[in-house]
């Protein structure tokens, strides 16, 4: 890690905002930098005086006051027989979505979109100097080893060369409080961060692309794993790089 680099997440180590790989690789530099373990402390420093200064301003009274005074008063209004119809009906029609597991599923969509977000940030990171990768190697079979003993399970690791995507090597990541599996591979200049995650459920999901913050993010499930793929590529591209991944993962397995 740069002093650069540093220097940008020292604010983050400070508010506790880092997760554990990015807090020890900062804290080890700040151990080895005088410079940047200086600039730590002061923040620290100002950090501290500023929660022991007293900067709280309480309003007088009298402005609360004349505030409400100036807001337009709520009429109230007796509920006649057809709102309160209305209001049975709406919780009705909401009991029956939750029971048919509509709301359920809206949950599952917005914890979909949460990871999505965790998973952008972590290519993000990737991009970073000396952050894209753990163990460097263009062998699949020096990259999948280094991940035993790292992972419950170790994310399949497939040599997609000859099919135009370039194994490059591996690291570890995390993506929902969780130590997860990154594959990274490149195509021409593009870097492709396959992030595997081990998961409860067995059944197929078919992959399903979405764009965020101007990346492409396929994401699909097969035999116990979660898996995104996401890059700067093209849709087009990345979904022939799943395509091409699925179908060399479903040749080994039936091999």
């Amino acid at each position: 890690m740069t002093c650069d680099e540093a220097k940008i997440l020292l604010h983050a180590l400070l508010d506790n905002e880092l997760d554990a790989g990015h807090a020890r690789e900062v804290e080890a530099h700040i151990a080895s930098c005088p410079a940047c373990a200086a600039e730590f402390a002061a923040q620290r420093d100002m950090q501290r005086v500023l929660a022991d200064a007293d900067l709280r301003y309480t309003a007088p009274a009298s402005l609360r006051a004349r505030i409400e005074a100036s807001l337009p008063q709520p009429q109230r209004q007796r509920p006649t027989r057809r709102s309160v119809l209305r209001g049975f009906a709406m919780g009705s029609a909401v009991s029956a979505l939750a029971a048919s597991g509509v709301v359920a599923v809206v949950l599952r969509q917005d914890d979909q979109q949460r990871i999505l977000s965790e998973v952008v940030s972590a290519h993000l990171r990737s991009l970073q100097a000396g952050h894209l990768i753990d163990v460097v190697s263009t062998d699949q079979h020096t990259v999948k080893p280094w991940f035993n003993g790292k992972l419950d399970v170790a994310p399949p690791v497939i040599d997609l060369t000859a099919q135009g995507f370039t194994l490059v090597g591996g690291r570890l990541d995390y993506v929902d409080a969780r130590a997860i599996g990154a594959v990274v591979y490149k195509r021409r200049q593009h870097v492709i961060n396959l992030f595997v995650a081990q998961t409860a459920s067995t059944e197929h999901r078919p992959p399903k692309t979405q764009t965020m913050q101007g990346f492409n993010c396929r994401r699909w499930g097969e035999r116990g794993l979660n898996f995104w793929a996401i890059s700067d590529l093209g849709a087009d591209e990345l979904a022939e790089f799943v395509d091409k991944f699925e179908a060399a993962m479903k040749a080994n397995v039936e091999g």
